[in-house]
């Protein structure tokens, strides 16, 4: 099964662009009406602790699988395939995050993302991030949908 963000042409995103090599290219796919990630995280990405994930990491993969499948979203509601001309994109217009546990590095991590709320420009995604079947933290992200041209603005 491809993930969603291998279907998306010319994404350079560091969290998940599969076209920067020096990024974290998350993939994620489709499970019924839930988007879900694995990510097993890399050492350089811990917190003061080195035994958790660093909080900044943790809000990047909310916020790239949130709007990664508000992205895939609005092509499943058109009825097209993700990454189908024209082309649909989506930014990060808020983050929130919040912590409820420590995310231990040595463990994969699982990202759980429901449509809480869709409309013609706005999402609105509710994200769960699990660690060794623990909830971590949880996100609400609004993604925007702008036109093509803001990527060579």
């Amino acid at each position: 099964m491809t993930a969603i963000q291998d279907l998306m042409p010319g994404n350079h995103c560091f969290g998940c662009g599969p076209d920067n090599p020096l990024g974290m290219q998350i993939k994620s796919h489709w499970v019924g009406d839930e988007s879900v990630c694995h990510y097993l995280p890399k050492p350089e990405q811990c917190a003061g602790p080195t035994q958790f994930v660093y909080g900044g990491t943790i809000a990047s993969l909310i916020d790239c699988h949130s709007v990664c499948t508000a992205t895939s979203n609005y092509y499943r509601n058109e009825g097209r395939e993700t990454g189908e001309a024209p082309e649909i994109w989506c930014v990060t217009g808020k983050l929130e995050v919040s912590y409820l546990a420590p995310t231990p590095i040595d463990q994969e991590i699982e990202l759980r993302a429901t449509i809480a709320e869709f409309g013609k420009r706005k999402t609105v995604i509710k994200c769960r991030v699990f660690s060794a079947g623990k909830q971590t933290a949880e996100g609400d992200v609004v993604a925007v949908r702008v036109a093509d041209s803001w990527r060579s603005s």
